[in-house]
């Protein structure tokens, strides 16, 4: 495992240039979406709940793309098939990938988030009860990740999917504005997707002086706790199935 995380952040930090990109883009489409959202001026008094929003997205985005895009190169390559020569079970190195991504997404989103910040010159309260449900939302972005991976085990197609769901994350997690804003079917919907959960959660506690007393009672921790649970199951389950498919067709160095 350890081999496998120094091999991939040797190759993401082999090309900053690249990474440097992603900042400069990431920060000024979120000021973008604010200023719009804002009718030409930023709102000040919704950007600290953004900004937690913007935040899981962000590592989402970044980290379930080195990830995916890694495993689609490997497997073109070759290399992929190669690494199961070693006598590690398959999920070790899967694991040491996903080190690798969170490693990177966690860079990526932290900038990304202090930019703006400094920028609007606003900031996050901060709570330490608020690191339960952010801790929550870290999770369900990395099982998501892992089921992205799972998909990219099988199929070459997994860089739309990556695509799409990403897409309605920023949409819909509370990135453009709070949840609470929503209509009650959007904001259902919503909560389905990776992060929105947690990213609620995470706002009552900073923004609206709540408990986790308070959020387990009104239902959205135990949600936020189950739907994590659900998703690192699906993603183990889903990586073993694909996995053993790809073993026994062959497949593991083509698509």
């Amino acid at each position: 495992m350890s081999a496998e995380v120094r091999k991939g952040l040797l190759s993401q930090l082999a090309h900053p240039i690249g990474h440097i990109i992603t900042l400069v883009i990431s920060t000024m489409l979120y000021l973008g979406m604010q200023y719009v959202m804002g009718q030409g001026s930023l709102r000040r008094d919704l950007l600290p709940e953004t900004l937690v929003a913007i935040s899981g997205y962000w590592f989402l985005q970044y980290a379930s793309l080195v990830m995916v895009a890694d495993l689609v190169e490997e497997k073109r390559g070759g290399t992929y098939s190669q690494s199961h020569m070693s006598p590690a079970p398959p999920w070790v190195i899967m694991l040491g990938r996903l080190v690798t991504a969170s490693v990177m997404g966690l860079l990526v989103a932290l900038v990304a988030t202090l930019v703006p910040m400094l920028v609007a010159d606003v900031t996050i309260p901060l709570r330490p009860e608020a690191l339960l449900p952010y801790a929550l939302v870290i999770i369900n972005v990395l099982a998501f990740t892992f089921v992205l991976a799972a998909i990219a085990v099988s199929s070459p197609m997994v860089g739309a999917l990556h695509s799409l769901f990403t897409s309605l994350v920023i949409l819909l997690n509370g990135s453009m504005m709070p949840l609470g804003l929503y209509p009650d079917w959007l904001a259902v919907v919503a909560r389905f997707l990776p992060t929105t959960l947690g990213v609620e959660a995470t706002t009552k506690v900073l923004f609206e002086g709540q408990s986790l007393g308070d959020i387990w009672s009104d239902g959205t921790l135990p949600w936020l706790i189950a739907y994590t649970f659900a998703l690192v199951l699906f993603g183990g389950w889903l990586f073993a199935r694909n996995q053993r498919r790809a073993v026994r067709d062959g497949r593991l160095g083509q698509y």
